[in-house]
């Protein structure tokens, strides 16, 4: 096992794997920069590296300053966290080329995944389902995306190559719109990722987000850890998350999930991973893989009783798996709320003072987050300042155990989310479950 590893990342998901790392008998490095010096991360690390500037370009993806950082401390590993340069294939490169392990997958399967084309072929490949599509990126054969754009029916979405968090996407629903649709996502894509390639696929009117968890070592052992829903988005951005999915059957589970850990194997594929799908009429249909840790990993956590980051370093450290597929039960449900500092009506960010911070307790309810009485959120970064995950034996009770959590929760200072989170979690239709992902902004006149 390692003895000491660096966090490359800030706010809650760096608290979560110091703590990880705790309980392991790690020693953490932690960096920041210099708005971060009193991130609670940074105040319990067995040592700490200022690493730039407030603007993330000179901080946190600074590959330079964060492999310097493990050089001055003598780590042995670097653990990404999500976001930044979690998925970030040159960053993984340098750092298993500078003497370090990164904690994640290949630079090699980072870049496959994160070409949407190259990661829907390696999907067939592996037997996965896939939207229908142009199988391959779209020329300047105007005539040939025609002939696509009729093949697999009206409407379609012209998708970036290199996109991903909802960018890079356009929706079509005429022939007379597609040449010109192609043209400007492509230059689009060019200008936002440095990649213009793109694709076409079908577009699904109603569908679910549903993704797959799985874990995969380097002695060719792989498995799933279950399904979670994430269907209540707003911009492509998810709000509330949870797991197991409604409605989804223990059959349909067993299916997909295979087949994703069939792919992890065929793809010499290391660490944790998502598949993430969109689900409708019974179907699944792949739309990416995240190489990485998800935000909305402690709902599967509850469920499944495995620690998904500890298994992360586990695997990165050369050992295999310590979980069997059959080791793995599905336990009751829960769900987890993206808590943000931002105004519940115009999602404006809302950086400041926290006055006073009170969080929820009681069986079944766990707080992720790195805020605390007095604490500065600051104007740089990502509004999320926490995740409120709830748990309960049947759907139902881990509602009513976060309907009662996002009453208790007190954060004074700066405007939150918490009220959305609240006018979510009374809907009736999401109560019955099975929400689309195009619900939430329909509720909120947002479509």
């Amino acid at each position: 096992m390692f003895e000491k590893v660096v966090i490359a990342n800030r706010g809650e998901i760096a608290l979560r794997v110091l703590r990880a790392c705790r309980e392991m008998g790690i020693k953490t490095v932690a960096v920041h920069s210099t708005a971060d010096r009193d991130l609670k991360h940074v105040r319990l690390a067995d040592e700490s590296v200022c690493i730039g500037p407030p603007s993330s370009l000179e901080s946190y993806l600074n590959i330079p300053a964060l492999i310097c950082a493990a050089e001055l401390t003598n780590a042995e590993a670097i653990h990404p966290g999500y976001g930044f340069l979690s998925e970030n294939a040159e960053f993984a490169e340098q750092v298993d080329s500078s003497g370090f392990k990164f904690i994640g997958p290949s630079a090699a399967a980072i870049r496959t995944m994160g070409d949407k084309v190259a990661a829907i072929k390696a999907m067939k490949e592996a037997s996965v389902p896939t939207v229908p599509g142009s199988d391959g990126p779209l020329t300047d054969d105007n005539n040939k995306s025609l002939e696509h754009g009729r093949n697999i029916g009206y409407p379609v979405i012209i998708k970036a190559a290199g996109g991903g968090g909802g960018r890079g996407m356009r929706v079509v629903n005429s022939e007379d719109e597609l040449v010109n649709s192609i043209q400007l996502t492509r230059s689009e894509a060019g200008a936002a990722f440095n990649n213009d390639i793109v694709y076409m696929e079908k577009f699904l009117g109603s569908p679910r987000h549903i993704e797959i968890q799985i874990l995969a070592d380097s002695h060719g052992n792989a498995i799933h850890l279950g399904e979670r829903d994430c269907s209540m988005q707003r911009r492509h951005q998810k709000v509330v998350e949870e797991a197991p999915a409604p409605g989804i059957t223990a059959a349909q589970r067993k299916t997909i999930g295979e087949r994703c850990a069939n792919a992890c194997i065929q793809m010499g594929y290391e660490g944790a991973g998502t598949f993430e799908f969109l689900y409708e009429n019974g179907e699944f249909y792949f739309i990416e893989m995240n190489t990485r840790i998800q935000v909305e990993h402690p709902v599967t956590e509850m469920v499944t009783w495995v620690d998904i980051i500890k298994e992360q370093i586990s695997i990165a450290a050369g050992n295999p798996l310590r979980y069997k597929q059959e080791d793995i039960q599905i336990h009751g449900h829960a769900i987890e709320c993206r808590i943000n500092a931002e105004d519940s009506k115009t999602f404006l960010p809302s950086p400041g003072k926290i006055t006073l911070y009170h969080a929820p307790g009681g069986p079944g309810v766990r707080m992720d987050s790195h805020i605390y009485n007095g604490y500065t959120v600051p104007p740089y970064y990502d509004s999320m300042i926490g995740k409120l995950i709830t748990y309960g034996n049947s759907r139902e009770s881990a509602i009513a155990r976060m309907n009662g959590a996002l009453s208790e929760i007190v954060i004074d200072g700066i405007k939150t989310n918490i009220g959305l989170q609240q006018d979510i979690l009374s809907d009736k239709v999401f109560a019955e479950g099975g929400a689309n992902i195009h619900y939430l902004e329909q509720k909120l006149g947002l479509s």
